[in-house]
């Protein structure tokens, strides 16, 4: 028995030292599809200037596969110019942008296309692209006391006045309305039910790099983007037309106080929108603008010249610079559109029936993105048989073992 007991211990040390080896083995080979730690060395003729540490105002990487196509993994400059006729890229001094053709879908160029950024006001066009759909615009909300309070940009909205949805959302977009926002997410039936709807939105959009934790876009813990969603939101965008006829305004009207009160006599006021691209360039289509501190100054803009319209995106630059930047890339774009190959597409969204897997009532989204969570570490099933053979041949063995010494016993 001594000797039984002696073989199943060498059995059961065995079986870790074979299991770790096939495991070694599996991770060697890594599964399909990995994401390289480094993009691929750039093609003739393209331009990929990998930077040595994440740009200023990066809060991350996205720990997803990359979307789009393997040379969007690049944190530098990312372009493939021809052999000839190359316009070059314009010097953009933003940590990360992306101008692509949304008819197509190729990405033109980009930088840091994949990094995590604040989004600042731009992420109100993944608010309004997912509750304009599913709010009635003839509806009313009443202003509750969060939407009031919020600052620092807002129409200024009065706690317990009722507004219309459809005038909500031209505050949002034409003058970035911090209090319609709230407003607007709360005409769902609650904050949070608005929330796990964008979110949802964002998932439904292949948008694995946006967590959304204020409709608004102000600032919040765990709250990020990059440029290459926000320029799926911005395709998205041009699919729902009561998002492009309000970002087309140049003015509008809107009811501060929608019933005659005491003192008040003028209770209409003008929203003129803050785009001034509408007025100077050329297609103009609309653009959002965002700032806060920590996300600097971001945009999300649209143009159309003949059959071609763009979408450009920027990230993290000096305030009052984002507008000459849109420009220069459009511009850029559109000399380039068709000559320089992509370097990457926008995917199209998953089928309605599988996107919103989160339900309305949900939550909110926690402030850390699920994706960038590491995976329980599970036991493979090939360690585990190898395992489990070498304590069966080694319990076997140590029966002979046991069956000889009687033998010899009795001789």
């Amino acid at each position: 028995m001594r000797a039984v007991a002696a073989a199943v211990c060498l059995a059961l040390a065995a079986a870790p030292l074979l299991a770790g080896t096939a495991q070694a083995g599996a991770i060697q080979a890594g599964p399909a599809g990995s994401r390289a730690t480094h993009p691929a060395k750039p093609a003739t003729g393209s331009h990929s200037a990998p930077t040595a540490k994440p740009p200023a105002g990066s809060v991350g990487m996205s720990q997803t596969p990359t979307a789009g196509g393997p040379q969007l993994a690049g944190r530098g400059v990312i372009v493939n110019y021809p052999a000839h006729g190359a316009k070059p890229l314009p010097r953009v001094a933003a940590s990360a942008f992306v101008v692509a053709d949304a008819g197509t879908g190729q990405v033109l160029a980009a930088r840091d296309p994949h990094g995590l950024y604040r989004p600042a006001s731009t992420l109100k066009v993944l608010t309004a692209i997912t509750l304009m759909p599913v709010l009635n615009p003839d509806a009313t909300v009443i202003a509750s006391k969060q939407a009031a309070a919020v600052e620092p940009s807002k129409v200024g909205l009065v706690a317990g006045q009722p507004y219309r949805v459809s005038d909500l959302f031209k505050a949002l977009l034409m003058i970035s309305a911090n209090d319609a926002a709230i407003a607007l997410a709360q005409a769902t039936g609650s904050y949070g039910k608005g929330m796990a709807m964008i979110n949802a939105e964002a998932h439904h959009l292949q948008a694995d790099d946006t967590v959304a934790v204020t409709p608004n876009g102000l600032d919040g813990k765990g709250q990020h983007v990059s440029a290459y969603d926000e320029a799926l939101f911005a395709r998205q965008a041009l699919a729902v037309p009561e998002f492009m006829q309000d970002e087309s305004l140049r003015l509008a009207r809107f009811p501060l106080w929608p019933h005659p009160v005491p003192h008040h006599r003028h209770n209409m006021i003008n929203l003129w929108t803050q785009n001034s691209m509408l007025y100077t360039y050329p297609g103009d289509l609309g653009g959002k603008i965002g700032w806060t501190t920590p996300a600097g100054a971001t945009f999300i803009g649209w143009a159309r010249r003949g059959h071609t319209t763009l979408v450009v995106t920027i990230l993290h630059c000096v305030p009052l610079t984002e507008l000459t930047y849109a420009a220069r890339l459009l511009n850029w774009g559109f000399a380039m559109d068709g000559k320089v190959r992509p370097v990457g597409h926008l995917v199209g969204p998953l089928p309605v029936m599988t996107a919103h897997h989160r339900p309305a009532s949900a939550r909110p989204a926690p402030s850390w993105h699920p994706l960038a969570q590491p995976k329980q570490p599970r036991l493979p099933a090939v360690p585990i048989a190898v395992g489990l053979g070498a304590l069966l041949l080694g319990a076997l063995a140590g029966w002979g073992i046991v069956r000889l010494s009687r033998r010899s016993g009795r001789a």
